[in-house]
């Protein structure tokens, strides 16, 4: 790899518009990685802008960083991934994001009568929990499919 395709994480972190914290923070997860100068400072490959770009946007949409982290996993590290690369881990996701945006859609079609005082308890109310019968699931939103809910 030329030298000149290597960004340092000051250059690295303002071309991806997060702080050079954020690019530390993701090469510990394993998001990103980058090679050492014999000075033992971080130098990223070029195409470490579209890895960040595509963390960033997943993290926006709500999915998990060990999530982020599986996908990317499938992406090779020593080159930059192709179209078909992308597009093979768009694939894998693409049910779980239809899932997800299916179940925002039915909650905000099916609570906008009780979004505003979140009593929960009328008889009226779209997701009523009679009996507290969901506390046998365990804690949190256990109306939420197994794959969306932030309690892995």
């Amino acid at each position: 790899m030329d030298k000149r395709d290597l960004l340092t994480i000051g250059e690295a972190a303002a071309r991806c518009g997060v702080s050079v914290p954020t690019m530390r923070f993701y090469e510990s997860k394993g998001l990103v990685h980058s090679t050492r100068t014999a000075g033992n400072q971080r130098r990223y490959p070029r195409h470490t802008l579209r890895r960040v770009a595509f963390v960033r946007a997943a993290q926006r949409f709500g999915l998990a960083l060990a999530d982020i982290r599986q996908a990317l996993d499938t992406l090779p590290v020593d080159r930059p991934p192709t179209a078909r690369d992308w597009e093979r881990l768009s694939r894998r996701w693409h049910d779980a994001l239809q899932e997800r945006i299916d179940a925002l859609v039915e909650l905000r079609d099916t609570t906008s009568g009780c979004i505003g005082c979140g009593c929960l308890s009328t008889s009226s109310c779209p997701i009523y929990n009679a009996d507290d019968r969901h506390a046998q699931d365990g804690p949190g939103a256990q109306r939420w499919p197994q794959g969306l809910r932030d309690d892995r």
